[in-house]
């Protein structure tokens, strides 16, 4: 549907029979306006998509395959480390690093100093030391210094040697797994273990964590979120209030859904994917995303990524969004013409298709990490680098 015109103009006979002359010049002239409006029109309305195109990142994508490097087109997860890429696949950890790539796959002879499986799930950078932590389907990795250390269930305390999440707060490294939440003291190897036992984890199955200074929290999948608070050790468990799990019946009044996949908290704001939909959460309110009111290509999310307070990523089946506290943007291959494709709904809920000549790899995305203003994602064949266009107004006339 286009947009309604921001002209309502009645014209002035062309006929100036019997008017007073100056009635005439100003009939003339509402003419000569009438005329105009078309084009006054048309660029109000390119004026007005090019300004808004301003308020959203535009991006020139490169993508790899296997055809140049890629271990395997299956790409579950992307981690940025300065100039490096590491990246999780169905065959292998790949690093990019000036052009080229190195693959990491289990080496039979030496189990416990190679990568502990070939598929990849997720990935985490300790800042402080610059080990890069491997969550896969059969145990943990940490990958320090050319050194491959692996933990598993017969050789630590790991919950479960599907990690299906991973991250690292300090001295300490959380895990998301099949069997619930286990957390790594690097300083002294001691295990601590989370589950239905001591937390209000009543289904075990841990998909995603995201720790912070003052809170850990974790994506149960079927389980809603569950939060440790650092100071008092407290966990607190969030779940679905009206408690149906086939829709969404109560928009606002809390977590959207409890098939939670993915966690992400920012400047005290917590971030939500599940498999219906997304949910933002500021500590005392709930504010719930779907397809039908706002710019989510598709309520099934594989990982939810903020930025701030205000800004973040939502990796759909259906594309990548981004959600700038107003307008909304999509990144994809269309879904029909299969042609490079950009996105843009407004605040009013009015939706403009931008020229591009890039796009992601695939429009099932996974996960996504921060390069600078650059971006990298994680798809279901292939992983893309997409490369921020400063120039923004010169790309969107493209």
């Amino acid at each position: 549907m286009k947009p309604n015109s921001p002209f309502q103009l009645e014209s002035e006979p062309t006929s100036s029979r019997g008017r007073h002359p100056a009635r005439r010049r100003f009939s003339a002239g509402a003419t000569d306006l009438a005329r105009s409006a078309p084009v006054l029109a048309i660029s109000i309305l390119i004026l007005t998509s090019l300004a808004l195109t301003q308020d959203v990142p535009m991006f020139r994508w490169e993508n790899f395959t296997t055809a140049n490097g890629l271990p395997d087109n299956h790409v579950y997860t992307v981690l940025v480390d300065g100039n490096r890429i590491w990246t999780g696949t169905d065959n292998g950890l790949g690093l990019y690093e000036n052009g080229t790539w190195k693959v990491f796959r289990p080496d039979p002879a030496a189990k416990e100093q190679s990568l502990a499986h070939q598929a990849v799930l997720s990935l985490a950078l300790d800042k402080r030391t610059g080990d890069v932590w491997a969550g896969t389907m059969g145990g943990l990795s940490r990958i320090s210094a050319g050194r491959i250390d692996t933990y598993t269930q017969l050789n630590s305390g790991l919950s479960n040697d599907i990690v299906y999440g991973v991250g690292v707060q300090g001295g300490y490294v959380w895990t998301a797994t099949a069997a619930g939440a286990s957390r790594l003291n690097t300083r002294t190897g001691q295990w601590s273990l989370f589950n239905s036992r001591n937390t209000p984890m009543y289904e075990i199955w841990a998909y995603a964590v995201s720790p912070a200074e003052d809170k850990v929290y974790y994506a149960v999948w079927g389980g809603g979120v569950l939060e440790y608070d650092q100071q008092t050790e407290r966990w607190k468990d969030y779940n679905d209030p009206d408690g149906e799990t086939e829709m969404v019946v109560m928009k606002d009044q809390g977590l959207i859904h409890e098939i939670t996949t993915s966690v992400s908290y920012v400047d005290k704001i917590l971030w939500v994917a599940t498999y219906f939909g997304a949910s933002r959460y500021d500590g005392r309110y709930w504010h719930n995303f779907l397809t039908k009111d706002s710019g989510l290509p598709s309520n099934f999310l594989s990982q939810i990524k903020a930025v701030d307070a205000n800004r973040a990523w939502f990796s759909t089946d259906k594309g990548l969004a981004y959600y700038d506290g107003t307008n909304w943007a999509v990144y994809r291959p269309g879904l029909d013409t299969h042609k490079p494709e950009m996105l843009i709904r407004d605040a009013n809920g009015v939706v403009k298709n931008i020229s591009v000549q890039t796009a992601p790899s695939h429009n099932y995305i996974l996960g996504v990490d921060f390069q600078g203003d650059d971006i990298w994602v994680a798809t279901a064949h292939g992983l893309s680098h997409g490369i921020r266009q400063k120039d923004r107004m010169s790309a969107a006339k493209k």
